[in-house]
């Protein structure tokens, strides 16, 4: 299936690398406009260098910290300067922060919301007016499958996202009459440097880490981001036309909740 973007403008954050730059990428492939956000502005410049030199359509890049309202209003702001619309927002940024109960304060708590809940609820509450004007319009909420099967320790990452899951299921079906289709999708284990740096933090090989991660799934190895992207180029596209409100694993079979 050949999937096409064109006319279309596209806003990814987290986009300077891993999931949200194979996104990106994926969607600049596919002739969308986009604008990718990220916090730090030399990655960022060299993401938006490299994904333009293959970009069907024009690439921007915005700095900023998509826990600080402010920020997001610039990036929606300079996003929609930029390309006259927003059509599709990816909710990508958000790092896993993962603790006992009892050992999390009040303040991770706010940083993990504000980063991965508010975060959403801000940017598509910005281009939500626009998407609803047009009756076309793209959402796609970045989770993990612990928002569907939570383990003990995997707070506060699991609990935003078990949150983000429920505001996809809103959106959905508040944006269908309009023409707005809102889904998401949960990450396994795939291809990340947060995973090179756990493999560190070990005191392992990164071989070994991935072996001791990839014994319980059934496809039995990692995946890649590029097939991650490949699903959020499709759900952005209009070949998703009957897909809404649903959360799609990315996971190789890992997750024991469907």
């Amino acid at each position: 299936m050949q999937i096409s973007l064109s006319g279309r403008a596209a806003i990814v954050t987290g986009g300077s690398k891993g999931l949200g730059y194979a996104i990106a990428t994926r969607f600049a492939q596919s002739g969308a406009d986009v604008a990718i956000a990220a916090r730090g502005r030399e990655a960022l410049d060299r993401a938006v260098k490299e994904i333009a030199a293959q970009a069907k359509g024009r690439v921007i890049g915005v700095a900023g910290d998509v826990a600080l309202p402010a920020d997001i209003k610039r990036i929606h702001d300079e996003a929609l300067a930029a390309f006259g619309k927003i059509d599709i927002v990816v909710n990508n940024a958000g790092t896993s922060r993962n603790g006992t109960f009892e050992t999390i304060p009040d303040e991770v708590w706010r940083e993990d919301l504000d980063q991965k809940l508010f975060a959403a609820i801000r940017l598509t509450r910005f281009a939500w007016p626009g998407m609803k004007q047009r009756r076309w319009g793209r959402v796609i909420n970045v989770l993990n499958i612990g928002a569907k099967a939570p383990r003990q320790g995997s707070a506060p990452t699991t609990i935003s996202r078990a949150a983000g899951m429920a505001l996809t299921k809103v959106l959905s079906h508040e944006g269908a009459p309009h023409g707005i289709l809102v889904n998401a999708m949960l990450v396994g284990f795939i291809e990340s440097d947060q995973h090179v740096q756990r493999a560190k933090k070990e005191g392992i090989a990164l071989s070994d880490y991935i072996d001791r991660r990839t014994k319980d799934i059934p496809l039995r190895r990692i995946g890649k981001a590029e097939e991650f992207a490949n699903l959020a180029c499709f759900l952005a596209s209009d070949a998703a036309s009957y897909i809404a409100g649903t959360a799609i694993n990315v996971d190789g079979g890992h997750s024991p909740v469907v």
